[in-house]
Order: C-alpha cells, then sequence, then structure tokens
C-alpha cells in the first residue's frame, strides 16, 4: 500500500514533527561573534608578548587587597548560590558557573605565587582539599541546572 491509499483509508499513521531549523543569528549576534573571535586571537598574541617580557619576580605594593578581595567575591558567589539553590531559582546556574572559575584562578594563583616550603604546602592543602572541590561542585550544579525545554533551540536577542 502507497501512503495515499493509507490516507484515504484513515489507517495514515501521523507524520514525525518536523524539527525546527535552528534559528538564524540576529544581526547584533552575526556582528558580536566575530567580533569576539578576534578578541580572543588578540589576546593570544598579547599572552605571547607578556611570557617574553615580564619579569620573573616582582614587589607589589597591597599584595593583600587583591587577594582578599578574590576571597570575598568567593564568599558572595558561594552565598549567592546556596540562596538560589534554597529557592529553586534557575539563575543559580550562572552564579555557579562564575564561582567554579574563580575557586579555580584561586587555587591556580595561590600555588603558583607561593614560596616553597611551608606556603606552598599550604597552598596546594587549600587548592586540593577545599578550592578545587568546590569549583568541582559548582561546575557540576551550573551544568545541573541549565534549563532544559525550550531554551535549546532559541538563539538569545543580543542589541
Amino acid at each position: 500500500m502507497t501512503v495515499v491509499q493509507d490516507h484515504l483509508r484513515g489507517t495514515a499513521r501521523p507524520a514525525a514533527p518536523l524539527k525546527e531549523p535552528p534559528p538564524r543569528p540576529t544581526s547584533g549576534a552575526r556582528r558580536l561573534g566575530p567580533a569576539l573571535v578576534c578578541c580572543g586571537v588578540a589576546l593570544v598574541l598579547w599572552l605571547l608578548v607578556l611570557a617574553t617580557s615580564l619579569p620573573t619576580a616582582a614587589q607589589v605594593p597591597h599584595w593583600s587587597a587583591p587577594w582578599v578581595g578574590l576571597d570575598a567575591i568567593e564568599a558572595l558567589g558561594l552565598t549567592a548560590t546556596g540562596i538560589l539553590l534554597l529557592r529553586r531559582d534557575p539563575r543559580r546556574c550562572l552564579t555557579a558557573a562564575a564561582t567554579a572559575a574563580l575557586l579555580v584562578v584561586d587555587a591556580w594563583f595561590d600555588v603558583l605565587t607561593s614560596l616553597p616550603g611551608t606556603e606552598l604546602a599550604t597552598a596546594l592543602a587549600m587548592a586540593v582539599g577545599a578550592e578545587l572541590p568546590l569549583a568541582t561542585l559548582c561546575a557540576v550544579l551550573a551544568v545541573r541546572s541549565l534549563p532544559r525545554q525550550g531554551l535549546r533551540h532559541r538563539a538569545p536577542s543580543l542589541p
């Protein structure tokens, strides 16, 4: 039997719904995408300049201010993520992702800027025992908290 004969007899199976084609990027996205790629390439080139020109050691005034500030932002991120999680707010994926990135950066810089000996051992212990496990927890939470329905095929609107 043919599909036409099945249709005429009323025994035709309903057709599977057609998948919508992915949305076309907005004009803002078409401009912003290439601009961000260019910025990324330019940053890689800048990294090469820094790698060959920065001194191996430096005296820095106000050394504690950036570290205290980074830890304060991490505390804020963890607190905000916890509150949003308790409220079942889907925006928790944003704070969790940002906090995970901050915790990884903190561990990395703590270890790389520590002096050999007790300071390095403490930095490694903090990285392995606290910062990296918390970063992993936040990253998993961020991925699992991403909205599942309706947003995968819809492009965000950009200016």
